[in-house]
């Protein structure tokens, strides 16, 4: 297929989203569903007593994927109506079904019905992805668990963590978008057949006034669609809040993301930590050296993208009078769809970032003991005190030596000698063997490895064990 170079193409189907995730919303899977929901529709009409034939399911079944998607199209441009020539099309193929295809129903019954089914499927590759991200990241953080590194609080210097504690702030957030959006999976429900008010009076019609077939036809058709059962009540659509609730969702795991993504932007800055980089890869067109974080970068611009489209949603549901109004269509065709592309892209290189995680030991090592001896000065104060010695005294000695060597460290670009003006002080009671003990990283993490190993077993196990095929989910960028 040639490329078209004079129309405008979205990145999120060139550069971006899986082809996995774009077949969810290609027009194939959407009028493939529309067909599925015909069928169901018959079905559950057929049971409760209305004259359809099996001859007629099966003449629509014969024909659930070859859709004449030029005869439609041709159709579309007399009648100004997608469902109407989709029903004609379908008519065409199965002419002895063709008195029964879309009976009693109104557009929303295939539109929006498909469109809650997309919801769904494009949820549940997004969970399989975030989980395979979990387990590469758990891997990570049990590699890492004691190794200390550099905390920081306002950007600055603050007590060690380590890097695999680290990641589970990373991992905790992406627990938490994953509790988030399998929360509302479980809560989601089919629109059902409500009719072009949401009364159900066409069906009232048909079944003759039986109120408990129309009940029935309803858990029918959600049954073989895979729900658990349909919304209470409607107008002619489902409540548009859906759709914010999702997106809101989604949003959630962008906020996560993004955050990841700076970290390991300001990390690779500081030397530290850095994404994959090919072999072959260019940094920068103009400077040979460069090794730009271009993934996370890129994870950044995405996320920003999704945090900000999720309003979308929240104005449509706000905006939509009475039993319906159209001005949520076009809207909802863009902002739905492209947050779920956006948010697989994002997937799709955390993904591949977290399986890749380059650490460089030595560099964070030496940041760490560049900083480690002024956090060291309560330590070596409180075992100076036990040794006699006077709190307020050797309180204002240690504050003069660590502004001395923070200067020489500022202005003069020394190095930071402030254990060795310590040690070279008679007041302090300590000899040079203790108070290097009192500079040892492992003493200054607190709680980290047991933290890393609860979190692990407590909140991360459960998750990938409900996720087994994680491991498996698409890695291309």
């Amino acid at each position: 297929m040639s490329e078209n170079r004079d129309g405008y193409i979205s990145p999120l189907s060139t550069r971006y989203a899986s082809a996995e995730m774009q077949f969810v919303f290609s027009n194939h899977f959407k009028f493939r569903t529309w067909r599925r929901l015909w069928i169901a529709l018959a079905r559950a009409e057929q049971t409760l007593g209305l004259p359809i034939t099996d001859a007629q399911i099966a003449e629509m079944e014969a024909h659930i994927d070859d859709i004449p998607y030029e005869l439609a199209e041709a159709r579309e441009k007399v009648v100004r109506h997608d469902v109407m020539s989709h029903v004609y099309a379908y008519s065409q193929q199965c002419p002895l079904a063709a008195p029964i295809i879309h009976l009693g129903a109104t557009s929303c019954y295939v539109g929006d019905n498909t469109d809650l089914i997309i919801l769904k499927e494009a949820s549940e590759i997004l969970l399989k992805k975030f989980a395979r991200v979990l387990r590469n990241l758990a891997a990570f953080a049990e590699r890492y668990k004691a190794q200390p590194c550099l905390a920081y609080t306002h950007l600055q210097p603050a007590q060690l963590t380590t890097i695999g504690k680290r990641a589970t702030l990373w991992m905790n957030e992406l627990a938490m978008d994953m509790e988030n959006l399998e929360t509302q999976l479980g809560r989601l429900r089919l629109l059902g057949s409500k009719g072009t008010t949401g009364t159900q009076a066409s069906f009232l019609e048909l079944f003759e006034g039986d109120e408990e077939k129309i009940r029935r036809m309803e858990r029918l058709i959600a049954e073989q669609m895979g729900f658990g059962g349909v919304v209470p009540v409607s107008g002619q659509t489902y409540s548009r809040k859906i759709d914010y609730f999702f997106l809101s969702a989604l949003s959630g795991f962008a906020q996560s993301a993004s955050k990841f993504s700076n970290d390991l932007r300001l990390l690779q800055s500081f030397e530290e930590m850095e994404e994959p980089f090919e072999s072959t890869q260019i940094g920068s067109s103009a400077m040979p050296y460069k090794r730009n974080p271009m993934r996370a970068e890129r994870i950044t611009s995405l996320a920003r993208f999704v945090m900000t489209d999720a309003l979308n949603p929240a104005f449509t549901a706000g905006t939509q009078w009475f039993e319906r109004t159209l001005d949520d269509s076009a809207n909802k065709r863009i902002s739905v769809s492209e947050a779920f592309l956006a948010v697989d892209a994002i997937a799709n290189l955390y993904m591949n970032i977290s399986a890749g995680l380059v650490v460089y030991d030595k560099v964070i090592a030496r940041r760490v003991m560049e900083k480690l001896p002024f956090m060291a000065t309560e330590n070596i104060l409180m075992e100076s005190v036990k040794r006699g010695g006077d709190r307020q005294q050797l309180h204002e000695i240690l504050r003069v030596h660590s502004h001395a060597a923070a200067r020489r460290v500022k202005t003069e670009g020394g190095e930071n000698d402030l254990l060795e003006r310590i040690a070279a002080d008679d007041r302090i009671p300590l000899t040079r063997e203790e108070i290097d003990a009192q500079v040892d990283p492992r003493r200054y993490i607190g709680r980290c490895v047991s933290q890393v190993e609860e979190f692990l077993a407590e909140v991360i196990r459960p998750i990938l064990e409900k996720y087994p095929a994680a491991q498996n989910a698409e890695l291309n960028v």
